[in-house]
């Protein structure tokens, strides 16, 4: 059966990338040894997975979204995550924002773009 969900994150340098998720997110990990030195693969936590439509209509409005995925960052409370993040160097796009389904903004991992981090407001699957 399945045991576990991994995600993967592209990078243009992934040395950089990978250096963040262990200094600045400070999440464990594991050094890959069928790979060169310093592939790190990260404990990421509990999670969840939500299948969202490409077309749906809500509150009046028409959304319509390409077939893709993404990866979002969960947390408890972000404006102390947020905040604690700055102090150990992550940056931000804009500010946080209410989006209904939670508190949103959006962090920059470097070389690899933009990453989603979030309050959510619904019932938490992770936690059955």
């Amino acid at each position: 059966m399945i045991t576990s969900l991994h995600t993967m994150i592209y990078s243009d340098d992934p040395a950089a990338t990978r250096a963040f998720f262990r200094d600045v997110l400070e999440w464990p990990y594991v050094e890959d040894s069928n790979s060169e030195p310093g592939w790190l693969i990260f404990k990421s936590g509990p999670s969840e997975l939500g299948v969202h439509p490409t077309h749906c209509s809500w509150e009046g409005k028409e959304f319509n979204y390409p077939k893709h995925h993404s990866i979002i960052l969960m947390c408890e409370d972000i404006d102390v995550t947020v905040s604690e993040l700055r102090a150990k160097g992550a940056e931000f796009v804009g500010e946080v924002e209410d989006h209904g389904y939670g508190w949103v903004i959006q962090m920059v991992l470097p070389s690899a773009g933009e990453i989603q981090l979030y309050q959510p407001n619904h019932a938490l699957a992770y936690t059955l």
